[in-house]
């Protein structure tokens, strides 16, 4: 399934589901960002996805990074939460999701880097290097609140 974001966008299809969503920013000791680039749009992201039943908010986000990347972890704080209408996706099957999500702050704790049906590229990055990448303006947002270290949890 393909996906297209649209973020302040007039011109943009009108949501008809939301669901829960999570992701996880992560750094190794060298502070180096855990970042995939994603199999739907193509662009690159911090790992996460959809919650499922039977989860908690925290299993989810760990779930999604281990099958993301192969990477586990362990959450250990939010950074944010993310529910701004105007910011939509689309799927090729015609739902049109509003946004909302949770954003984790994790730990690695083992496992090692690869790709899955839903990454095609699995890095460490340094925070100076994602300037070169193609980034949704929503991640760019988690990614710099998250480097803020900012006391607070961000929500919208």
């Amino acid at each position: 399934m393909t996906r297209v974001d649209y973020y302040n966008d007039p011109n943009a299809p009108k949501a008809n589901s939301i669901a829960v969503a999570v992701s996880a920013f992560i750094q190794d000791d060298e502070g180096r960002i855990l970042m995939i680039r994603r199999t739907d749009n193509d662009l690159y992201s911090i790992p996460g996805g959809q919650l499922e039943l039977g989860e908690t908010l925290a299993e989810a986000a760990v779930r999604e990074v281990r099958e993301e990347t192969g990477i586990e972890c362990q959450v250990t704080g939010v950074i944010g939460l993310y529910s701004d209408p105007k910011h939509v996706i689309a799927y090729d099957d015609g739902e049109v999701r509003q946004e909302f999500s949770i954003c984790f702050r994790a730990e690695p704790r083992g496992g090692s880097l690869q790709v899955s049906d839903e990454s095609k590229e699995v890095h460490w990055l340094p925070p100076k290097e994602l300037t070169n990448l193609k980034i949704h303006s929503a991640i760019i947002l988690r990614i710099t609140h998250a480097l803020q270290g900012r006391a607070q949890v961000y929500f919208s």
